[in-house]
């Protein structure tokens, strides 16, 4: 939100429950309180939570959709803001959209996610007018639950930068329709200049994932590789984004989706809150 003389921006710091993958849904409430986060965005996936060893193959802090509207009421009892669904819903799913969207409505929360084609070797064109087709039944189905579908920006899909996804969406009603600018997968593939990416989104822009990367030396004559790295250690410009989403006029969520192996997630948590804290004052002079 911006404050009266409209040269500060406070933007709401919320947590991506995937982070937390060792914790039960009750103990990832607990957690995010204490943090002092007010808002959660929750991993929905219907083969439900894992045994919590691993965060993307084996996350214990999973919901299925027949858990999200009591879990979503807990929260509110704890005075923590459900942000919105991070569900798995692949291009052409038509089936799993109408239940992420049954679910966000009955939960009263305002959006869930989607994901464009992961590319294979088939034409850019091609797969781009399949997620355009699938974007025009997403209109259709968010506009009979009254929610938002959001794409997110994501490496190796065919919508890895603004630009891309911006051609994706172009035409889309952005009540019904939206992007999650994540600025971490930005650091793998499809940075642009942050400015001229929100520029471009427009008001397609309707959420903020944060994260951080480096890249670390491999062996002689092969390419560095990728580590997902805490966020006061790695890529990201945090103060830099922070100040370009002041100039294009974002005032809502930040999500922190911290997916590093150097920390455990409780300390992660801590630490990639703090660094969006330190980022705050920036927003006065931007």
């Amino acid at each position: 939100m911006a404050d009266n003389d409209g040269d500060v921006t406070v933007n709401p710091l919320g947590v991506c429950s995937i982070m937390l993958f060792g914790h039960t849904p009750e103990e990832a409430i607990e957690t995010v309180l204490r943090s002092g986060a007010t808002g959660i965005e929750w991993r929905v996936d219907d083969r439900g939570p894992g045994a919590g060893s691993d965060v993307f193959t084996d996350n214990r802090c999973t919901l299925r959709f027949e858990d999200v509207a009591r879990t979503v009421e807990r929260c509110r009892r704890a005075g923590l803001e459900v942000v919105g669904l991070d569900t798995y819903v692949d291009t052409g799913d038509v089936a799993t959209a109408r239940r992420a969207a049954a679910a966000a409505a009955e939960a009263g929360v305002g959006w869930f996610r989607f994901r464009a084609p992961w590319r294979d070797g088939t034409a850019w064109s091609e797969q781009a007018q399949a997620a355009r087709r699938f974007v025009d039944e997403l209109e259709r189905i968010t506009s009979r639950h009254g929610v938002r579908a959001l794409l997110e920006l994501h490496q190796r899909s065919i919508c890895p930068s603004a630009s891309l996804t911006a051609r994706i969406l172009d035409g889309a009603d952005p009540a019904l329709i939206g992007a999650i600018y994540d600025a971490g997968n930005l650091l793998v593939e499809g940075y642009e200049d942050h400015d001229t990416a929100i520029e471009l989104l427009g008001a397609h822009l309707a959420h903020v994932h944060v994260k951080n990367a480096r890249y670390v030396p491999s062996e002689p004559g092969i390419p560095w590789v990728l580590q997902w790295s805490p966020m006061d250690d790695g890529l990201l410009d945090v103060v830099a984004l922070r100040r370009a989403l002041h100039r294009g006029g974002y005032r809502g969520w930040l999500s922190l989706e911290d997916f590093t192996a150097d920390l455990a997630p409780v300390e992660a948590l801590r630490r990639g809150l703090e660094v969006l804290d330190r980022a705050e004052p920036a927003m006065v002079t931007a």
